[in-house]
């Protein structure tokens, strides 16, 4: 089945140019010239995901993406700028880009970028615990996770986790039963930031264990698999 393809431009030669390639590369293309038009178009044709121009009449790609997410709508999105600007590019991301590309570009560019985001999302949609997910909601015994609300409950009770705790936990959810390595766990939610440093790998487990393992010396659910790494598991006899 072709994946869909929303592009939200306000200018008719890159629409068009963007549209052919695309179409060539194999997807289903449809576009929108405002960021009124975008919603719209994303919320009744539900892509599989938008190419989001930055700015655009109406409404602008930041405050697209903003009520897009808002809207739970978790469709990928790639931003377009012509700003060669750090601001609107952390921003953008923070609200719920997967990713930007600053113009000019080649349309050979945006289509592989598409390609990666489409093929790194269906990754992430085949590690997850088929029968888990449920209205945005993750759930392995007694803890909850809603991706969406950066919100993770257990044994219905909020959990206060940095940013980095939930980003941790959420991946070794959604790679339930699977034995992931320092180096895999460090590169997935760190991006390397601190260069190969792993014992910031140990540090977080050890958080994430004082806050949903009843018994921290007996994890139950994160467990330590010894030369390889660590997996979150359900406990046994849930």
């Amino acid at each position: 089945m072709e994946k869909r393809i929303l592009v939200v431009d306000d200018e008719q030669s890159i629409l068009t140019l963007l549209e052919y390639n695309l179409q060539q590369a194999g997807f289903k293309v449809i576009t929108a010239m405002d960021g009124e038009e975008g919603i719209n178009l994303a919320l009744t044709h539900l892509p599989d995901l938008i190419v989001l121009d930055l700015m655009l009449p109406k409404l602008d790609g930041i405050e697209v993406c903003k009520q897009l997410r808002q809207q739970k709508v978790l469709t990928p999105i790639l931003m377009l700028t012509a700003k060669d600007d750090e601001f609107d590019k952390v921003l953008g991301l923070e609200l719920g880009a997967d990713d930007y590309m600053t113009k000019p570009f080649s349309p050979r560019e945006v289509v592989a970028r598409v390609k990666a985001i489409l093929r790194r999302t269906q990754i992430q949609l085949e590690a997850t615990p088929i029968g888990e997910e449920e209205l945005g909601q993750m759930r392995i015994a007694g803890l909850k996770i809603i991706p969406d609300h950066y919100e993770a409950y257990f044994e219905d009770k909020l959990l206060e986790l940095t940013p980095k705790e939930f980003e941790l936990l959420l991946y070794l959810a959604k790679n339930k039963g699977r034995v992931l390595t320092r180096d895999q766990l460090l590169s997935a939610v760190w991006n390397y930031d601190f260069a190969g440093d792993t014992r910031i790998v140990d540090v977080h487990i050890s958080h994430l264990r004082e806050k949903i393992e009843n018994n921290t010396k007996k994890p139950v659910y994160i467990k330590t698999i010894r030369g390889l790494g660590y997996k979150l598991e359900e406990p046994k006899g849930e």
